[in-house]
């Protein structure tokens, strides 16, 4: 392999790489936290709802936009679903069919309030940023007003369920010695990654988000419909935030309005930018996304793990954040 080639899987991989000498950093540094099967099952359900979210994002980020709303949507999704289940509970529905109406709200209203934000978007003529950051205000507003300001509980035990029950790892010799559960939150997650990743390799749409966010005027006198390509962008991050919403809800059983979802926004940003996307539009891989997910996570452990103040750790974020814009300014000159 020449070093030209060489040079290139390595931008083509670098999250992967990253992830790799991170993860081994850590588990040379403290093997007896980073290395066990109950740690990393830990990463995975506690970030599986952000990597949701950062699926749709890339979307969005590919295409040239941003979404600031999605974390407050989460919570607008949250509240209304699980109150609307209680409804159905209450009037002696069962279990399943409450965690169906649960389901079925949250995801309309992610996909619903992706369609507002879209519309806004691409016929209103409005900035993203502009547009995402009323909703990021606005949503969080209406799932306060709904919620009188304070928490929504789930009734039943079906739900909880849902976010904390999964996969059953029976136990292994000399690695795994009791059974771990890999919740439906993770599955989930890394089976919307298979999805995405086939849209955004292997279809049409996937190679018009490229294009638009590459360059929209090009992509115009190539007869794409720059608008609908955006448009769909938009409803796809929402549905991912009704879904990271009924993850979240149902692993905690109840809606905190002022704090689900609060800056998952950021986080999903982050992983996306961390995982290589140009932020400009253009270039993004799922793959990336996912690693730059799980980086995040490890990050905030190696943090607590270095009894590092909580108050501290958004600012280490944010100093990775700004490396890999960096790094990623360096490749394109």
């Amino acid at each position: 392999m020449n070093t030209q080639s060489m040079k290139s899987t390595v931008e083509r991989n670098g999250a992967l790489f990253a992830f790799l000498i991170l993860f081994i950093g850590s588990a040379l540094w403290k093997p007896g936290i980073f290395l066990q099967p109950e740690s990393i099952r830990n990463i995975l359900n506690q970030n599986a709802s952000i990597g949701i979210l950062a699926l749709g994002m890339t979307l969005v980020i590919v295409a040239g936009g941003i979404d600031l709303s999605v974390g407050s949507l989460m919570a607008l999704a949250g509240v209304l679903g699980v109150q609307w289940m209680n409804q159905a509970l209450g009037t002696n529905a069962s279990d399943p069919k409450g965690i169906w109406v649960a389901a079925a709200s949250c995801i309309a209203i992610g996909g619903i309030a992706g369609l507002i934000n879209g519309l806004l978007v691409t016929s209103g003529k409005i900035a993203p940023f502009i547009v995402t950051l009323a909703g990021l205000v606005g949503f969080r507003s209406m799932a306060q007003a709904f919620a009188d300001g304070g928490e929504v509980r789930a009734v039943g035990s079906t739900f909880a369920a849902l976010g904390q029950d999964g996969i059953t790892i029976p136990a292994l010799p000399f690695w795994i010695t009791t059974p771990l559960v890999i919740q439906w939150p993770v599955f989930i997650f890394f089976v919307m990654a298979a999805a995405v990743g086939f849209v955004l390799n292997r279809t049409p749409f996937g190679r018009y988000c490229i294009a638009v966010g590459a360059n929209e005027q090009a992509a115009k006198y190539s007869a794409i419909n720059t608008n609908r390509i955006k448009l769909w962008t938009y409803i796809i991050v929402g549905l991912c935030a009704g879904i990271a919403s009924l993850c979240v809800s149902s692993r905690m059983n109840s809606v905190t309005s002022g704090q689900l979802g609060n800056n998952a926004e950021l986080d999903a940003i982050a992983a996306v930018v961390i995982g290589g996307a140009r932020m400009s539009g253009g270039y993004a891989r799922i793959t990336g996304t996912v690693f730059g997910v799980l980086m995040l996570g490890i990050i905030t452990n190696i943090l607590t793990a270095s009894d590092v103040s909580v108050y501290w750790q958004g600012f280490v974020k944010g100093v990775i954040i700004l490396l890999a814009v960096l790094i990623q300014r360096g490749r394109s000159d």
